[in-house]
C-alpha cells in the first residue's frame, strides 16, 4: 500500500504551499525590498500603482503581486495571458468596476503579459488611466521590446533577480522545517551541502528548487536523509559537489575562463566537461565565453564573438546533449584564437575621459544643420565627406578642444589587429600627426 499524503488530496504543490505570506517572510531581491528601496517602501505604504515585474522564472513575481494587493488592500485578481484573452477582461473590468463603487479597488495580475500581443495590450490602457484597476504583469521578457510604450509609460518596471544560492538554501531550509505549510511532518534530513547542490541545480528558480526538495523528500520517506548520493538518484544525473559556500561553482568557472585566455584548449574542455557533468547550465558557460571573446580576444579576432553567439543559439536550437558539440567547438576556438585586451583599455579609457569631461562641447564641423538658423551658426561648417576623397579619408579632428590628439585604441600585435594597426598608421601619416602607440612600425 503506498503511502498516504501528509497534506491531502488538496494540498498542491510545495512552492504553493510556502509562498510568502507578508513582506517579512519573502527571501530575496534586497535591491528592490529593503528599506528605503522604491519597490518595498511604496509596497509598505501601500500606495503602490500599476507595475510590471521582469525576471526570470520562480524569482517570486506572483508571490510580490499578491503581497502588493494585501498591503493597499485591494482584491487580488490573477489572469494569465497564455490561457486567457481579451474577453475575460472585460470580465474583471466589470467586477472590479462594481467592486470600486463598493469601496474596494482592485489588483489585476497578469502573468506572461508579454504573450499579449500590442493590441490585446491596449485593452488594458482605458482601465489603468482611469484606476479602475491596478495593473501588476509579470514577464520574463524585456518589457521595453515585449510591450507597447503607452502601457509602459503608465506603469513602473522593477527588474527582479535570479536568486542567490543562499537565498534558496535559506527557503528550503524553510519548507524542510516548517510543519504546517512545509515538509516538517516527514522528519526528513538534509545537509548544507545537499541543500546547496539542490539550489545551484535550480539556477535562481526557487519553484524548481522547492519541486527537487519535495521530490527527494518523497524518495527518502519518512524520517529519512536526504545525502548527495539520494539526490543524484532523483534528478537521475550526477550533482554537482559544491561546498556549503558555493566556491567551487566559481573555481570551475574562473579555471575555465582563465584556460581559454590562456590558450590552453585542454584545459578549457576540461573545466567545460566537469561543468556539464557537475550539471551546471551550459548557459552560464555561453555568457562567460561571450565576455572573454569581447575582453580578451577582441579585435585580434573579431570571429570569435561571432562563433561565440553562433554557438550560443546553435544550443538553443538543439538542446542537449547535442547541443554541446558548438558548446566544445567555441571553446576550443576561443582557446586557440589570438588574444588582445586592447578593447577593454580603450572602453576604460575613453570613459574615464567622458567623466572628466561631461560638458565638452561638440565641435562645430560634426553637427548637423537640420534648420537655416542652425546653418547661420555655423553648425557643420567646415565638415568635409569622406567619400569625396578617391581613397575615402580626409584628415579633420572628430574629438572635442579639450580632447585633441587623446589616442583610447592601441591595437594589439597579433591577428587581425595587425592590419588595424597598418591602417591606422597609414590615416596618421596622411593627416601629419604624429605616430601613436601601437602603431605597426
Amino acid at each position: 500500500m503506498s503511502e498516504p499524503s501528509l497534506f491531502g488530496a488538496e494540498a498542491g504543490p510545495l512552492a504553493e504551499r510556502m509562498r510568502p505570506a507578508t513582506l517579512d517572510e519573502f527571501v530575496g531581491q534586497r535591491h528592490l525590498l529593503d528599506p528605503g528601496k522604491a519597490l518595498g517602501d511604496a509596497i509598505r505604504r501601500g500606495d503602490l500603482g500599476s507595475t510590471i515585474l521582469w525576471g526570470p522564472p520562480g524569482t517570486g513575481k506572483t508571490t510580490l503581486a499578491r503581497l502588493i494587493a494585501q498591503h493597499t488592500q485591494r482584491e487580488f485578481t490573477a489572469f494569465s495571458a497564455v490561457t486567457e484573452g481579451v474577453p475575460r477582461v472585460r470580465e474583471i473590468i466589470k467586477e472590479a468596476e462594481s467592486r470600486l463603487v463598493m469601496g474596494r479597488g482592485t489588483v489585476l495580475f497578469c502573468d506572461e503579459i508579454h504573450r499579449f500581443n500590442r493590441a490585446q495590450q491596449d485593452a488594458f490602457l482605458p482601465h489603468v488611466e482611469r484606476g479602475t484597476v491596478a495593473l501588476i504583469g509579470a514577464t520574463t521578457e524585456n518589457p521595453s521590446f515585449s510591450l507597447n510604450g503607452a502601457l509602459l509609460s503608465r506603469c513602473r518596471v522593477f527588474v527582479l533577480e535570479a536568486l542567490a544560492a543562499d537565498d534558496l538554501v535559506v527557503l528550503l531550509r524553510r519548507a524542510l522545517t516548517d510543519r504546517d505549510r512545509g515538509l516538517g511532518p516527514k522528519d526528513v534530513e538534509a545537509g548544507d551541502d545537499v541543500l546547496r547542490a539542490v539550489a545551484v541545480q535550480s539556477d535562481g528558480d526557487a519553484r524548481l528548487a522547492l519541486g527537487i526538495l519535495e521530490a527527494a523528500v518523497r524518495h527518502v520517506g519518512l524520517k529519512g536523509t536526504i545525502t548527495l548520493e539520494s539526490l543524484q538518484s532523483v534528478l537521475a544525473r550526477r550533482m554537482p559537489r559544491y561546498d556549503a559556500t558555493g566556491e567551487e561553482h566559481f573555481n570551475l568557472l574562473s579555471a575555465y575562463h582563465k584556460s581559454l585566455r590562456g590558450s590552453d584548449p585542454d584545459g578549457a574542455l576540461y573545466w567545460m566537461a566537469r561543468m556539464i557533468e557537475g550539471g551546471e547550465d551550459p548557459r552560464t558557460l555561453f555568457r562567460r565565453a561571450l565576455a572573454m571573446a569581447a575582453e580578451d580576444i577582441g579585435l585580434a579576432d573579431p570571429n570569435a564573438l561571432l562563433i561565440a553567439t553562433a554557438a550560443r543559439q546553435a544550443y538553443e536550437v538543439l538542446g542537449a546533449p547535442e547541443g554541446y558539440l558548438p558548446l566544445a567547438e567555441m571553446t576550443i576556438y576561443l582557446a586557440t584564437a589570438s588574444k588582445s585586451n586592447s578593447t577593454v583599455v580603450a572602453l576604460t579609457e575613453a570613459l574615464e575621459a567622458a567623466r572628466r569631461t561631461p560638458a565638452a562641447p561638440v565641435p562645430m564641423h560634426l553637427r548637423n544643420a537640420p534648420t537655416g538658423l542652425m546653418k547661420d551658426l555655423g553648425y557643420g561648417k567646415g565638415y568635409q565627406y569622406a567619400h569625396n576623397a578617391p581613397d575615402h579619408f580626409i584628415p579633420q579632428d572628430y574629438l572635442p578642444d579639450v580632447l585633441k590628439g587623446q589616442t583610447f585604441y592601441r591595437p594589439g600585435a597579433l591577428g587581425f589587429e595587425t592590419k588595424v594597426a597598418e591602417r591606422l598608421k597609414w590615416w596618421r601619416e596622411k593627416a601629419g600627426r604624429p605616430p601613436a602607440d601601437g602603431d605597426a612600425g
